[in-house]
């Protein structure tokens, strides 16, 4: 692994004195990803429904209730500027605070909120007709057109009208995998918040606190932070380590326990799934063992990034399912594991023994992923639980997650 500097993590205002986040230049960048994907599809144009699509081609968001109703959508069309359609008065809003977008190509949409409002009602119907004419007014019409996630009654719909529907998810994560540097550094700065946290969580990490204490407290110090969206905050410890259920509860924490967080959050959109391990106040020979094997798993995946290396190689290193206590890769997927980060959660790369070794990808500079390896101790109940995520870059691999995890944390050691 590099022994560079730290990748910059600056305040979060705007300033005279240093370069910061350009966001100018962010929006430049997006779009013209988005486009150069569309223009080698073979569509005409894309209709985006994914949140995190329509954030990255309109930088426009609507998070929190709103966000996933499937009623927000935004059109791309070969050689013409992003139309986007929004709920009510959000539209408006745009027009007025989001001057890179035409403020005519800013409409009030409503499709029906998930089956909310039924079909019958017509809206979807419209919805088709209206997006048709304006294929057939950039004559494209006869192209097909790139969909990216959809609601079964309006792909019906769109079908119905004669439109050629293909899928785009594929096109616009292929736009998505490669990062600027502006995107780097909000996924940069989203780390360092996670960073300050761990610190909170050590401090507190004693036996009477509550798992969703934890939850309650991450929550708490990552809005005061600047997060725009925390999706969700793992704490799973003592006797439910073993399996991992990837939630959290109401347990109490007890003496010797050995407890995993994973806090997933956003910052100006740009995400982190960070995982730590810490055993509160002591720690038995087995969970030491546990989290001595799976940072050997992690280090030597994080050996292996680099340009033009494939996924199945990092895979590789990783032991098989059966070999950590699952009968295959299926029922073992997740645990050693990796996945892009960008708007959204999972992007591309995703590593696993899964996919990776029938279709690997090659790394390229440019990709920022997250890295999860997880060990279960021969107790029975306890496992170890660590996750770095990391940029490739020319030279190499450079870690985003900094709070200390090569050995086995002890929080408020007796």
């Amino acid at each position: 692994m590099s022994d560079a500097a730290p990748l910059a993590a600056p305040g979060h205002m705007g300033v005279d004195f240093e370069q910061r986040v350009d966001f100018d230049r962010l929006r430049r960048y997006r779009l013209g990803r988005a486009r150069a994907s569309l223009d080698t599809s073979g569509c005409g144009a894309f209709l985006l429904f994914d949140f995190y699509n329509i954030r990255y081609t309109t930088q426009t968001w609507i998070g929190g209730a709103l966000g996933d109703k499937m009623t927000r959508y935004a059109l791309l069309t070969r050689g013409e500027e992003p139309r986007l359609w929004d709920f009510g008065s959000a539209a408006r809003h745009h027009r007025l605070y989001s001057p890179w977008l035409q403020p005519e190509r800013c409409h009030a949409g409503m499709l029906g909120l998930r089956g909310a409002i039924a079909p019958s009602a017509g809206l979807m119907e419209s919805a088709v007709r209206e997006i048709k004419a304006l294929l057939d007014d950039a004559g494209v019409a006869d192209e097909p057109v790139g969909v990216d996630i959809v609601e079964p009654a309006f792909l019906f719909e769109m079908q119905r009208q004669g439109l050629h529907v293909v899928d785009a998810q594929q096109f616009m994560l292929d736009a998505r995998q490669i990062k600027s540097a502006d995107e780097i550094m909000l996924l940069t700065q989203a780390a360092a918040m996670v960073d300050g946290v761990y610190q909170d969580i050590v401090d507190v990490l004693k036996p009477g606190i509550r798992e969703n204490e934890i939850v309650a407290l991450a929550n708490k110090r990552l809005y005061e932070m600047g997060s725009d969206q925390v999706e969700a905050i793992n704490a799973v410890s003592g006797e439910r380590c073993n399996p991992h259920p990837h939630n959290f509860s109401d347990r109490l924490i007890r003496p010797g326990d050995q407890a995993f967080f994973d806090i997933i959050h956003s910052f100006n959109g740009y995400r982190t799934c960070y995982y730590r391990t810490f055993s509160v106040g002591s720690a038995t020979p087995s969970q030491r063992a546990a989290y001595t094997k799976a940072r050997e798993w992690m280090d030597a995946s994080i050996a292996m990034v680099r340009p033009g290396v494939g996924t199945d190689e990092i895979a590789q290193v990783w032991p098989a399912a059966p070999e950590f206590g699952f009968e295959n890769e299926m029922a073992a997927f997740g645990l050693q594991f990796g996945h892009g980060l960008g708007l959204g959660l999972h992007e591309r790369p995703i590593i696993s023994r899964l996919n990776s070794m029938t279709e690997p990808v090659e790394l390229q500079a440019g990709m920022v992923f997250a890295l999860e390896t997880y060990c279960p101790a021969d107790d029975g109940f306890s496992a170890a639980r660590i996750e770095e995520e990391v940029v490739v870059t020319p030279d190499g691999p450079r870690l985003l997650t900094l709070f200390p995890a090569q050995e086995l944390f002890i929080t408020n050691p007796y």
